[in-house]
């Protein structure tokens, strides 16, 4: 959650904390006059995963006690619902700059996917996000995102991920998701990962400046209409 706006040049402090095996709590906190305002506050989730390709002689890891809970054969997480209707959609290949010294799609590459496919879909609906900065000086903001893990993604296999609007937010911001599936010839063979964004705009100029903008009806049908 993003419970006030951080800026340029402010100096940041977080606070980990560790609340249970695998499970941190994140705060981020400024300096307003004084007093520490939280800007964010999140969960994170940790596991240690074993690699499938080990390198020639590589010994079997020795964690310490502390650690040994964390560590799974593979990333596997409960299955999610499909999503109504015709989610937009792009395909990418999974390559060695998305697996991070792996075999394995990581989870930095699946929010960078998240962000991505956002950036697709609000060009596709006709209001990207140099449109609206151009034209009505809106700049994207997002409070709310949750990205998750469900099945091992590798190296060189083909993803498609597919994002939907479910919810416009009190005229403010819309609610979406996002889900990712590795394909064999074109068809989804196994869910990947999934996501949830709340997102909307903030004014950048004038009286309004910093301030959440009003969905308008015609942002609303482009982000809510049927995808072709």
């Amino acid at each position: 959650m993003l419970p006030a706006v951080l800026e340029i040049d402010d100096e940041v402090e977080a606070a980990v904390e560790w609340t249970r095996p695998g499970r941190f709590g994140v705060r981020l906190t400024v300096d307003r006059e004084g007093q520490a305002v939280t800007v964010m506050r999140g969960k994170l989730s940790v596991a240690l995963v074993a690699e499938r390709i080990q390198p020639p002689g590589a010994a079997p890891a020795n964690l310490p006690e502390y650690l040994s809970p964390l560590a799974v054969p593979s990333v596997k997480g409960e299955a999610e619902p499909p999503v109504a209707g015709k989610p937009f959609h792009f395909p990418w290949r999974a390559r060695y700059f998305h697996c991070h010294f792996s075999d394995r799609v990581q989870h930095g590459t699946y929010v960078a996917a998240l962000e991505e496919v956002v950036d697709r879909f609000l060009e596709h609906r006709g209001i990207s996000v140099p449109r609206l900065l151009t034209e009505r000086g809106w700049i994207p903001v997002v409070s709310r995102a949750r990205v998750r893990l469900l099945a091992d993604a590798h190296m060189d296999e083909d993803i498609q991920t597919s994002f939907s609007v479910s919810d416009i937010v009190k005229d403010r911001g819309y609610d979406g998701r996002m889900d990712s599936h590795v394909t064999v010839d074109g068809q989804p063979t196994r869910h990947v990962a999934t996501a949830q964004i709340l997102h909307g705009y903030a004014v950048s100029q004038g009286e309004l400046a910093g301030t959440l903008a009003e969905l308008d009806a015609q942002t609303i049908q482009a982000l809510t209409a049927e995808t072709s």
